[in-house]
């Protein structure tokens, strides 16, 4: 039986993270789409755009944690 290391069982709390973040920011997506179509207030519209702005900053975040940068 193989022990995991404390690296690969980062990356995989990472990916799941990510990939859960990335559904949230979809169903966010789709959950204002369905707010302006039926004309709810915009202030709230709004808000709802800086939460999915803000998954979007930690999913980039993520992603960077995931693929490291590989200097050429």
């Amino acid at each position: 039986m193989r022990t995991v290391s404390t690296s690969e069982q980062e990356q995989a709390e990472i990916r799941l993270e990510f990939a859960r973040l990335k559904q949230d920011h979809v169903d966010f997506d789709a959950a204002i789409e369905a707010m302006i179509a039926y004309g709810c207030d915009p202030l709230q519209i709004q808000r709802m755009k800086k939460k999915k702005l803000a998954m979007k900053d930690r999913l980039q975040q993520l992603e960077d944690r995931i693929i490291p940068d590989i200097i050429a």
